[in-house]
């Protein structure tokens, strides 16, 4: 008997065929948009050499790592996005801290696990680290957009275009709801002006934090709505690490708050015996 085929719109397969095969490489692309807007609006790198050492040692740690660790080949598309935001995120005029910061953010993979998964967004875990330890050392990027609303405005876009994609839409836009009120609730008590609590939302640093860091498919947890609630506990311990003078406090918050959640996600819902390889 002849099968019967059924018609299936062109932009429907077309669109299904990229997603599966080629969406994985967006967001390589969008941080390093992100990387480009924010040196030619305001020159955020001191050195282009410290971003590419911090790229070429996440991704060679990853492919060594994910090789004789777990005996796979990995697309390395996420060991440049750690790579990328370790080279933004951090500042230093050495460049041991940029290698050191890229290789601990992989390590963590495949070191800091349960039931086969990583527990700490990689770049999240180098980059917190480097900033509590090595204080002497490096330090994180401050600079904000300041008045120029086209570069915000083209990421901003982009970004939700992207996590909407990705279907996180949500853990973004609960992570700046829950940022803008706790900073009107934290310009009462200190008495700073609300939209001085606000600025910092609109730095490249945030764009990278909202739209790779607390988005990441890897360690979130496995349902919209505790991931909606991880999001904003990140948000409420970061309000009050900021009340408590911490410069860096969204990178502790997601640092304290996200591993255990994904801890107890783990514990809950993945079946014994699991494992997966790692994000």
């Amino acid at each position: 008997m002849q099968a019967i085929e059924t018609e299936t719109p062109v932009n429907t397969n077309f669109w299904s065929f990229w997603k599966k095969n080629y969406f994985t490489y967006v967001p390589p692309a969008f941080i390093t948009l992100i990387l480009l807007i924010g040196q030619v609006f305001f020159g955020i790198l001191d050195n282009y050499l410290n971003v590419v050492v911090a790229i070429c040692t996440s991704v060679v740690s990853e492919a060594i790592l994910a090789r004789y660790v777990l005996g796979v080949r990995k697309n390395l598309a996420s060991a440049y996005i750690t790579g990328i935001s370790v080279g933004i995120l951090i500042r230093s005029n050495m460049i041991w801290p940029y290698v050191v910061t890229a290789l601990i953010s992989i390590l963590s993979k495949y070191v800091l696990r349960y039931k086969g998964r990583h527990l700490w967004n990689p770049s999240n875990f180098g980059v917190s680290w480097m900033l509590f330890m090595a204080t002497a050392y490096v330090a994180g990027l401050s600079i904000q957009w300041g008045s120029y609303i086209l570069p915000m405005s083209v990421i901003w876009l982009l970004g939700l275009g992207i996590v909407y994609r990705a279907k996180k839409l949500h853990i973004t836009l609960t992570y700046v709801i829950s940022f803008t009120a706790l900073a009107f609730v934290r310009s009462l008590i200190t008495g700073d002006a609300f939209l001085a609590e606000l600025a910092p939302l609109t730095g490249p640093m945030y764009q990278l934090f909202i739209f790779f860091m607390v988005t990441d498919p890897g360690t979130t947890v496995s349902t919209k709505r505790g991931q909606i609630l991880v999001v904003f506990l990140v948000a409420l311990v970061e309000f009050f690490l900021r009340l408590d003078g911490f410069i860096y406090a969204p990178f502790y918050a997601l640092f304290l708050v996200g591993p255990a959640a994904r801890f107890i996600d783990l514990k809950k819902n993945a079946p014994k015996g699991e494992v997966k390889q790692v994000a």
